[in-house]
């Protein structure tokens, strides 16, 4: 692919999602799909337009679009099918979710239809190849359906469960979405560099609607679309059939995957269910400890933007060697994961609890205080 392609991919996105942001926040309060605030939301702002997954799609589409004129690959079409025909019936879930509200198996039914439809694109894990030998054997279709179901739906719900702060899913979407792209370009993936460029293209064009203090929210209409297409992304970087390939984008999308690991070995712990919502998510953690929206999105941009540069130089190894490398990573991880109290199943219920004692405390030694003026 011509670089200059590329950048007219990215750039006409951009700006086709951008131009579109204005239009959908008036859309979204016309129907009134705007956000109302809740006990486990961060954002307390009432009436704050949603839909902005919308512009995305919008942008998305028109970039997928130049593309399929600049580029010449044979697989292109299908694949822009097999995304597109997916990722409309999310937008269209996601839509009447944001306006009023979808149950959560509802949900889940689309993403399983969106990923049969990818799936039958050729977006699927079909090849298998053991490092240690070089065997490359073919995965059957018992085992391919189910993993790249699993893969697809479990991809989409962790950026759907990660966007929880101004900018955040767009955000994050947009690094990874940019890591993936390159990893796709260094294996000859062209159908996944092209959707990975106007994924790109069209976050970044929204972002600046989204980053803190925000203007409209992606809402569901956007966090699936942003998970279906990063989902898809890592299959076509993982084309390099080796299995220590597949942990490429599995470093990628590091953050989002642990967060939704993390959240389900939590409510299973607690007793309480899957889908049950809580606020001990790791931005609802960071934004304790930052004490503001912008510190703690920089700073989740940060961790992501690493991941993915350990992501991109896993790429270019093999053997034994890259094994050390990814038994290293592990630990950083679990350590950083640590410094999080990630693990912790009451972080902020225990210091809510710890602040009333203190409180409760001070005021005992007032009253102590007060008495013993008193006596004197």
């Amino acid at each position: 692919m011509d670089p200059l392609h590329a950048i007219a991919i990215v750039l006409v996105a951009s700006s086709v999602a951008a131009l579109a942001t204005p239009f959908v926040m008036r859309l979204a309060r016309g129907i009134g799909a705007v956000d109302r605030p809740n006990a486990r939301k961060v954002s307390r702002r009432d009436s704050m337009p949603l839909l902005g997954g919308l512009a995305v799609g919008i942008g998305c589409a028109v970039g997928i679009a130049v593309g399929l004129l600049v580029v010449d690959e044979p697989r292109l079409v299908r694949g822009a099918a097999g995304f597109g025909g997916g990722a409309l019936l999310l937008v269209l879930v996601g839509i009447w979710d944001d306006r009023f509200e979808v149950k959560p198996w509802v949900k889940l039914a689309f993403q399983l239809a969106a990923a049969s439809i990818a799936i039958r694109a050729g977006f699927r894990v079909d090849l298998f190849s053991d490092p240690i030998s070089r065997t490359t054997l073919e995965v059957p279709a018992l085992i391919l359906w189910p993993v790249t179901l699993l893969w697809i739906v479990g991809v989409t719900n962790a950026m759907n469960l990660i966007d929880g702060l101004d900018g955040l899913s767009a955000g994050i979407g947009a690094i990874i979405a940019a890591t993936l792209t390159i990893i796709c370009w260094q294996a000859g993936q062209w159908v996944g560099v092209v959707i990975g460029l106007a994924i790109m293209g069209a976050l970044l064009g929204y972002l600046p609607f989204n980053f803190p203090p925000a203007r409209i929210f992606l809402g569901d209409t956007g966090s699936l679309l942003i998970g279906f297409g990063l989902s898809l992304l890592a299959l076509e970087g993982y084309r390099k059939t080796a299995l220590l390939a597949f942990l490429v984008p599995l470093l990628a999308l590091a953050i989002p995957l642990l967060d939704t690991l993390l959240s389900i070995i939590r409510r299973l712990r607690s007793g309480r269910g899957v889908f049950s919502p809580d606020r001990l998510h790791m931005h609802h953690r960071l934004l304790e400890r930052e004490g503001s929206h912008k510190n703690a999105v920089l700073m989740l941009y940060f961790l992501t933007g690493c991941f993915c540069m350990i992501a991109v130089s896993f790429s270019q190894l093999d053997g034994w060697i890259a094994f050390i490398y990814l038994a290293a990573v592990v630990g950083v991880t679990i350590r950083l994961l640590r410094n999080l109290d990630a693990f912790s199943l009451d972080l902020l219920a225990d210091r809510s609890r710890e602040a009333g004692k203190s409180e409760s405390s001070e005021v005992d030694e007032s009253s102590m205080q007060i008495g013993e003026e008193r006596d004197a």
